[in-house]
Protein backbone atom coordinates (compact mmCIF):
# COMPACT_ATOMS: atom_id res chain seq x y z
CA UNK A 1 0.00 0.00 0.00
CA UNK A 2 2.86 1.95 0.70
CA UNK A 3 4.86 1.45 -2.32
CA UNK A 4 1.54 2.44 -4.17
CA UNK A 5 0.65 5.78 -2.98
CA UNK A 6 4.65 6.90 -2.90
CA UNK A 7 4.29 5.49 -7.32
CA UNK A 8 1.11 8.16 -7.01
CA UNK A 9 2.80 10.80 -5.53
CA UNK A 10 6.07 10.21 -7.58
CA UNK A 11 3.64 10.62 -10.85
CA UNK A 12 1.69 13.57 -9.75
CA UNK A 13 5.04 15.52 -9.27
CA UNK A 14 6.29 14.56 -12.38
CA UNK A 15 2.96 15.78 -13.85
CA UNK A 16 3.13 18.76 -11.81
CA UNK A 17 7.23 19.31 -13.10
CA UNK A 18 5.57 18.92 -16.63
CA UNK A 19 2.90 21.27 -16.69
CA UNK A 20 5.11 24.04 -14.50
CA UNK A 21 6.52 25.54 -17.59
CA UNK A 22 2.91 25.77 -18.98
CA UNK A 23 1.37 27.49 -15.73
CA UNK A 24 4.48 29.94 -15.88
CA UNK A 25 3.74 30.90 -19.54
CA UNK A 26 0.11 31.35 -18.58
CA UNK A 27 -0.10 33.38 -15.99
CA UNK A 28 2.99 35.54 -17.55
CA UNK A 29 0.64 35.78 -20.71
CA UNK A 30 -2.57 36.78 -18.87
CA UNK A 31 -1.09 39.81 -16.92
CA UNK A 32 0.79 41.01 -20.09
CA UNK A 33 -2.34 40.98 -22.01
CA UNK A 34 -4.65 42.49 -19.06
CA UNK A 35 -1.85 45.12 -19.13
CA UNK A 36 -0.95 45.96 -22.54
CA UNK A 37 -4.43 46.10 -23.14
CA UNK A 38 -5.76 48.35 -19.78
CA UNK A 39 -3.20 50.19 -19.16
CA UNK A 40 -1.36 51.00 -22.31
CA UNK A 41 -4.37 50.84 -24.96
CA UNK A 42 -6.73 52.02 -21.93
CA UNK A 43 -9.37 49.56 -22.22
CA UNK A 44 -11.43 49.51 -18.79
CA UNK A 45 -12.21 46.21 -18.66
CA UNK A 46 -10.85 43.89 -20.77
CA UNK A 47 -11.64 40.88 -19.33
CA UNK A 48 -11.85 38.90 -22.96
CA UNK A 49 -7.99 39.85 -23.36
CA UNK A 50 -6.32 36.83 -20.69
CA UNK A 51 -8.99 34.74 -21.74
CA UNK A 52 -7.85 34.70 -24.93
CA UNK A 53 -4.09 34.74 -24.03
CA UNK A 54 -4.65 31.72 -21.61
CA UNK A 55 -6.87 29.66 -24.42
CA UNK A 56 -3.78 30.28 -26.72
CA UNK A 57 -1.38 28.68 -24.60
CA UNK A 58 -3.62 26.40 -23.56
CA UNK A 59 -4.34 24.99 -26.56
CA UNK A 60 -1.56 25.06 -28.78
CA UNK A 61 0.62 22.68 -26.65
CA UNK A 62 1.58 20.25 -28.89
CA UNK A 63 -0.10 21.44 -31.85
CA UNK A 64 1.49 23.19 -34.78
CA UNK A 65 1.56 26.94 -35.53
CA UNK A 66 -1.42 26.74 -37.89
CA UNK A 67 -3.73 25.14 -35.39
CA UNK A 68 -2.35 27.51 -32.70
CA UNK A 69 -3.11 30.67 -35.35
CA UNK A 70 -6.81 28.54 -36.12
CA UNK A 71 -7.55 28.97 -32.14
CA UNK A 72 -6.80 32.62 -31.91
CA UNK A 73 -9.02 33.59 -34.98
CA UNK A 74 -11.84 31.21 -33.32
CA UNK A 75 -11.69 33.11 -30.18
CA UNK A 76 -12.27 36.51 -31.94
CA UNK A 77 -14.24 35.70 -34.33
CA UNK A 78 -16.63 33.98 -31.90
CA UNK A 79 -16.41 37.31 -29.63
CA UNK A 80 -16.73 39.36 -32.48
CA UNK A 81 -20.16 37.70 -33.98
CA UNK A 82 -21.51 37.56 -30.46
CA UNK A 83 -20.95 40.98 -29.47
CA UNK A 84 -22.50 42.22 -33.19
CA UNK A 85 -25.50 40.05 -33.23
CA UNK A 86 -25.97 40.97 -29.16
CA UNK A 87 -25.98 44.91 -30.15
CA UNK A 88 -28.51 43.92 -33.27
CA UNK A 89 -31.21 41.20 -32.05
CA UNK A 90 -29.97 41.43 -27.99
CA UNK A 91 -29.38 38.31 -25.61
CA UNK A 92 -31.72 34.79 -24.70
CA UNK A 93 -31.93 31.73 -25.48
CA UNK A 94 -32.66 32.03 -29.11
CA UNK A 95 -30.40 34.50 -29.89
CA UNK A 96 -27.89 32.15 -28.17
CA UNK A 97 -28.49 29.76 -30.65
CA UNK A 98 -28.50 32.14 -33.50
CA UNK A 99 -24.80 33.66 -32.42
CA UNK A 100 -23.74 29.67 -32.37
CA UNK A 101 -24.85 28.91 -35.30
CA UNK A 102 -23.11 31.88 -37.33
CA UNK A 103 -20.20 31.49 -35.75
CA UNK A 104 -19.82 27.99 -36.48
CA UNK A 105 -20.87 28.99 -40.04
CA UNK A 106 -18.44 31.40 -40.72
CA UNK A 107 -15.52 28.96 -39.32
CA UNK A 108 -16.56 26.06 -41.72
CA UNK A 109 -16.92 29.17 -44.30
CA UNK A 110 -13.67 29.94 -44.25
CA UNK A 111 -11.99 26.58 -44.14
CA UNK A 112 -11.12 25.73 -39.89
CA UNK A 113 -10.65 22.94 -38.82
CA UNK A 114 -12.34 21.54 -35.31
CA UNK A 115 -10.32 24.01 -33.13
CA UNK A 116 -11.11 27.22 -35.36
CA UNK A 117 -15.16 25.66 -34.93
CA UNK A 118 -14.87 24.85 -30.80
CA UNK A 119 -13.55 28.42 -30.03
CA UNK A 120 -15.66 30.55 -32.56
CA UNK A 121 -19.01 29.12 -30.88
CA UNK A 122 -17.70 28.92 -27.29
CA UNK A 123 -16.87 31.84 -27.50
CA UNK A 124 -20.07 33.31 -28.97
CA UNK A 125 -21.98 31.85 -25.97
CA UNK A 126 -19.13 33.33 -23.42
CA UNK A 127 -20.29 36.71 -24.74
CA UNK A 128 -23.71 35.80 -24.90
CA UNK A 129 -23.87 34.36 -21.44
CA UNK A 130 -21.51 36.25 -19.41
CA UNK A 131 -21.40 40.20 -21.00
CA UNK A 132 -23.81 43.03 -21.44
CA UNK A 133 -24.23 44.37 -24.32
CA UNK A 134 -22.39 48.26 -22.87
CA UNK A 135 -19.35 49.29 -24.91
CA UNK A 136 -18.59 50.13 -28.33
CA UNK A 137 -19.33 46.98 -30.62
CA UNK A 138 -16.55 44.86 -31.80
CA UNK A 139 -14.01 45.93 -28.60
CA UNK A 140 -14.07 42.51 -27.14
CA UNK A 141 -13.12 41.49 -30.56
CA UNK A 142 -10.24 43.62 -30.35
CA UNK A 143 -9.57 42.38 -26.80
CA UNK A 144 -9.32 38.90 -28.03
CA UNK A 145 -6.65 39.22 -30.95
CA UNK A 146 -4.35 41.32 -28.31
CA UNK A 147 -5.07 38.79 -25.51
CA UNK A 148 -4.32 36.01 -28.45
CA UNK A 149 -1.58 37.83 -29.88
CA UNK A 150 0.49 38.29 -26.69
CA UNK A 151 0.02 34.36 -26.33
CA UNK A 152 1.49 33.96 -28.89
CA UNK A 153 4.06 35.87 -28.49
CA UNK A 154 4.63 34.27 -24.79
CA UNK A 155 5.19 31.00 -26.80
CA UNK A 156 7.52 31.31 -29.50
CA UNK A 157 10.11 34.56 -28.17
CA UNK A 158 9.35 35.64 -24.73
CA UNK A 159 9.28 31.66 -22.83
CA UNK A 160 9.36 29.48 -24.84
CA UNK A 161 8.96 25.57 -23.96
CA UNK A 162 12.45 23.88 -24.13
CA UNK A 163 11.80 21.99 -27.04
CA UNK A 164 14.46 18.84 -26.09
CA UNK A 165 12.52 18.29 -22.81
CA UNK A 166 9.51 18.14 -24.68
CA UNK A 167 10.90 15.67 -26.88
CA UNK A 168 12.52 13.68 -24.37
CA UNK A 169 8.89 13.32 -21.91
CA UNK A 170 7.79 12.05 -24.80
CA UNK A 171 10.26 9.61 -26.12
CA UNK A 172 11.39 8.14 -22.84
CA UNK A 173 7.77 6.14 -22.70
CA UNK A 174 7.61 5.25 -26.08
CA UNK A 175 11.51 3.82 -26.60
CA UNK A 176 10.67 2.05 -22.69
CA UNK A 177 7.77 0.53 -24.36
CA UNK A 178 9.48 -0.68 -27.05
CA UNK A 179 12.56 -2.20 -24.83
CA UNK A 180 10.22 -3.74 -22.92
CA UNK A 181 8.16 -5.69 -25.77
CA UNK A 182 11.20 -6.69 -27.23
CA UNK A 183 12.40 -8.16 -23.62
CA UNK A 184 8.96 -10.01 -23.11
CA UNK A 185 9.03 -11.63 -26.24
CA UNK A 186 12.92 -12.81 -26.00
CA UNK A 187 10.99 -14.58 -22.83
CA UNK A 188 8.77 -16.08 -24.32
CA UNK A 189 10.78 -17.45 -26.45
CA UNK A 190 13.52 -18.77 -24.53
CA UNK A 191 10.51 -19.91 -22.46
CA UNK A 192 8.32 -21.37 -24.99
CA UNK A 193 5.52 -19.83 -23.91
CA UNK A 194 2.84 -18.31 -27.18
CA UNK A 195 1.09 -16.66 -24.06
CA UNK A 196 3.92 -14.62 -23.05
CA UNK A 197 4.49 -13.46 -26.85
CA UNK A 198 1.14 -12.25 -26.97
CA UNK A 199 1.34 -10.27 -24.09
CA UNK A 200 4.52 -9.01 -25.80
CA UNK A 201 2.84 -7.97 -28.89
CA UNK A 202 -0.33 -6.41 -26.92
CA UNK A 203 2.25 -4.42 -25.23
CA UNK A 204 4.08 -3.08 -28.60
CA UNK A 205 0.13 -2.74 -29.95
CA UNK A 206 -0.46 -0.16 -26.67
CA UNK A 207 2.94 1.51 -27.51
CA UNK A 208 1.40 2.95 -31.31
CA UNK A 209 0.18 5.88 -28.99
CA UNK A 210 3.50 7.07 -27.32
CA UNK A 211 5.25 6.59 -30.54
CA UNK A 212 1.86 9.25 -31.84
CA UNK A 213 2.77 11.08 -29.14
CA UNK A 214 6.53 11.15 -29.48
CA UNK A 215 6.30 12.33 -33.28
CA UNK A 216 3.34 15.00 -31.91
CA UNK A 217 6.14 16.50 -29.76
CA UNK A 218 8.94 16.25 -32.32
CA UNK A 219 6.91 18.24 -34.96
CA UNK A 220 6.14 20.66 -31.88
CA UNK A 221 9.34 20.87 -31.12
CA UNK A 222 10.74 21.64 -34.76
CA UNK A 223 8.52 24.52 -34.70
CA UNK A 224 9.05 25.96 -31.74
CA UNK A 225 12.66 25.94 -32.83
CA UNK A 226 12.18 27.27 -35.87
CA UNK A 227 9.91 30.26 -34.38
CA UNK A 228 12.00 30.93 -31.34
CA UNK A 229 15.47 32.50 -31.49
CA UNK A 230 15.82 31.44 -27.78
CA UNK A 231 16.14 27.58 -28.84
CA UNK A 232 17.83 27.97 -32.27
CA UNK A 233 20.67 26.25 -30.48
CA UNK A 234 18.83 23.20 -29.56
CA UNK A 235 18.49 22.73 -33.63
CA UNK A 236 21.71 20.03 -33.43
CA UNK A 237 20.56 18.43 -30.20
CA UNK A 238 17.05 17.96 -31.57
CA UNK A 239 18.25 16.55 -35.02
CA UNK A 240 18.97 13.22 -33.55
CA UNK A 241 15.37 12.53 -32.53
CA UNK A 242 14.06 14.66 -35.88
CA UNK A 243 16.02 12.22 -37.98
CA UNK A 244 15.45 9.03 -36.08
CA UNK A 245 11.87 8.56 -35.45
CA UNK A 246 10.85 8.27 -38.22
CA UNK A 247 13.11 4.92 -38.45
CA UNK A 248 12.10 4.16 -35.37
CA UNK A 249 8.32 3.87 -36.44
CA UNK A 250 9.52 1.21 -38.72
CA UNK A 251 11.48 -0.76 -36.73
CA UNK A 252 8.68 -1.07 -34.41
CA UNK A 253 6.61 -1.98 -38.05
CA UNK A 254 8.67 -4.50 -38.09
CA UNK A 255 9.15 -5.80 -34.86
CA UNK A 256 5.12 -6.61 -34.26
CA UNK A 257 5.47 -8.78 -37.85
CA UNK A 258 8.67 -10.57 -36.44
CA UNK A 259 6.25 -10.87 -32.93
CA UNK A 260 4.01 -12.74 -34.75
CA UNK A 261 5.71 -14.83 -36.56
CA UNK A 262 7.87 -15.60 -33.42
CA UNK A 263 4.28 -16.83 -32.08
CA UNK A 264 3.48 -18.77 -35.12
CA UNK A 265 7.34 -20.51 -34.56
CA UNK A 266 6.30 -21.72 -30.89
CA UNK A 267 2.56 -22.70 -32.32
CA UNK A 268 3.71 -25.20 -34.93
CA UNK A 269 6.36 -26.18 -32.76
CA UNK A 270 9.59 -25.10 -34.65
CA UNK A 271 13.06 -25.38 -33.69
CA UNK A 272 13.57 -22.37 -31.52
CA UNK A 273 17.72 -22.28 -30.93
CA UNK A 274 18.96 -20.63 -28.09
CA UNK A 275 20.44 -17.47 -30.08
CA UNK A 276 17.30 -16.62 -31.57
CA UNK A 277 15.63 -15.23 -28.41
CA UNK A 278 19.55 -14.08 -27.24
CA UNK A 279 19.59 -11.83 -30.44
CA UNK A 280 15.72 -10.39 -29.37
CA UNK A 281 17.05 -9.70 -26.23
CA UNK A 282 19.76 -7.48 -27.86
CA UNK A 283 17.47 -5.92 -29.90
CA UNK A 284 15.58 -4.63 -27.10
CA UNK A 285 19.00 -3.43 -25.45
CA UNK A 286 19.41 -1.67 -28.16
CA UNK A 287 16.65 0.43 -28.28
CA UNK A 288 17.16 1.01 -24.44
CA UNK A 289 20.95 2.47 -25.31
CA UNK A 290 19.26 4.37 -27.60
CA UNK A 291 17.11 6.22 -25.32
CA UNK A 292 19.59 6.76 -22.70
CA UNK A 293 22.30 8.05 -25.67
CA UNK A 294 19.79 10.40 -26.58
CA UNK A 295 18.85 11.62 -23.42
CA UNK A 296 23.13 12.31 -23.26
CA UNK A 297 22.83 13.57 -26.40
CA UNK A 298 26.23 11.92 -27.25
CA UNK A 299 26.37 9.79 -30.60
CA UNK A 300 25.08 6.25 -30.31
CA UNK A 301 27.87 4.06 -30.23
CA UNK A 302 26.92 1.58 -27.55
CA UNK A 303 23.73 1.38 -29.67
CA UNK A 304 24.94 0.43 -33.26
CA UNK A 305 27.06 -2.01 -31.74
CA UNK A 306 24.58 -3.48 -29.74
CA UNK A 307 22.18 -3.65 -32.44
CA UNK A 308 24.88 -5.54 -34.49
CA UNK A 309 25.34 -8.33 -32.11
CA UNK A 310 21.12 -8.96 -32.13
CA UNK A 311 22.10 -9.31 -35.95
CA UNK A 312 25.16 -11.37 -35.65
CA UNK A 313 22.93 -13.76 -33.23
CA UNK A 314 20.60 -14.12 -35.75
CA UNK A 315 22.76 -15.08 -38.05
CA UNK A 316 23.70 -17.61 -35.63
CA UNK A 317 20.32 -18.87 -35.45
CA UNK A 318 19.79 -18.98 -38.70
CA UNK A 319 22.85 -21.20 -39.59
CA UNK A 320 22.09 -23.61 -36.94
CA UNK A 321 18.61 -24.50 -38.56
CA UNK A 322 15.30 -23.10 -38.38
CA UNK A 323 11.69 -23.62 -39.49
CA UNK A 324 10.11 -21.69 -41.61
CA UNK A 325 8.42 -19.01 -39.29
CA UNK A 326 11.94 -18.80 -37.82
CA UNK A 327 13.07 -17.97 -40.97
CA UNK A 328 11.13 -14.89 -40.92
CA UNK A 329 11.72 -13.79 -37.69
CA UNK A 330 15.44 -13.76 -38.38
CA UNK A 331 14.56 -11.78 -41.48
CA UNK A 332 12.40 -9.48 -39.46
CA UNK A 333 15.23 -9.12 -37.03
CA UNK A 334 18.14 -7.76 -39.58
CA UNK A 335 15.78 -5.46 -41.37
CA UNK A 336 14.99 -3.76 -37.79
CA UNK A 337 18.52 -3.60 -37.03
CA UNK A 338 18.87 -1.88 -39.89
CA UNK A 339 16.16 0.80 -39.19
CA UNK A 340 17.87 1.03 -35.90
CA UNK A 341 21.02 1.75 -37.47
CA UNK A 342 19.65 4.18 -39.34
CA UNK A 343 17.65 5.57 -36.55
CA UNK A 344 21.32 6.83 -34.87
CA UNK A 345 22.28 8.44 -38.28
CA UNK A 346 24.06 5.22 -40.72
CA UNK A 347 23.12 5.76 -43.99
CA UNK A 348 20.64 3.43 -45.61
CA UNK A 349 23.39 1.64 -47.62
CA UNK A 350 25.88 1.42 -44.76
CA UNK A 351 23.48 -0.03 -42.44
CA UNK A 352 22.54 -2.88 -45.24
CA UNK A 353 26.26 -3.56 -45.40
CA UNK A 354 27.11 -3.55 -41.37
CA UNK A 355 24.06 -5.78 -40.60
CA UNK A 356 25.42 -8.49 -43.73
CA UNK A 357 28.87 -7.97 -42.22
CA UNK A 358 27.54 -8.56 -39.23
CA UNK A 359 25.77 -12.08 -40.27
CA UNK A 360 28.84 -12.71 -41.50
CA UNK A 361 27.20 -12.17 -45.89
CA UNK A 362 30.26 -10.39 -46.34
CA UNK A 363 30.97 -10.78 -50.12
CA UNK A 364 28.54 -13.45 -50.73
CA UNK A 365 26.11 -12.65 -53.11
CA UNK A 366 22.75 -12.92 -52.31
CA UNK A 367 21.67 -16.09 -54.33
CA UNK A 368 25.04 -17.87 -52.60
CA UNK A 369 23.58 -18.34 -49.23
CA UNK A 370 20.84 -21.04 -49.31
CA UNK A 371 23.92 -23.19 -50.95
CA UNK A 372 26.30 -23.18 -47.97
CA UNK A 373 22.91 -24.64 -45.96
CA UNK A 374 21.54 -27.21 -48.77
CA UNK A 375 20.21 -29.71 -46.06
CA UNK A 376 17.95 -26.99 -44.43
CA UNK A 377 14.17 -27.69 -45.26
CA UNK A 378 13.21 -23.96 -45.78
CA UNK A 379 14.07 -21.24 -47.82
CA UNK A 380 16.64 -18.07 -46.59
CA UNK A 381 14.90 -15.03 -45.27
CA UNK A 382 15.30 -12.30 -47.99
CA UNK A 383 18.33 -9.69 -47.47
CA UNK A 384 17.89 -6.62 -45.73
Amino acid sequence: MIGVAKDRVDAAAKRARAGFMLAVQSGLAAGLAWFVAHDLIGRPVPFFAPVAAVITLGSSVGQRVRRTAELVFGVAVGIGLGDGLMVLIGSGPVQIGVMVLFAVLVAVTVGGGAPLIVQSASSAVLVATLTTTGGQPWTRFFDALVGGGIGLAVMTVLLPLNPLSVVRRAADPALRAFTAGLHEAALGLSDGDPDVIQAALTRLRSAEGTFAAFRTAIEAARENVAFAPARWRNRGALAQYVEGAPQLTYALRNVRVMIRRAQTALNDRERVPEMLPASVRHLGDAVDLLRQEWARGVEPVATRERALRAASESGRAYDTGVGYSGGVVVAQIRTSVADLLRATGVEHAEATRQVRDAVGWRGRPHGARNRTVRSRPVPPPPAV
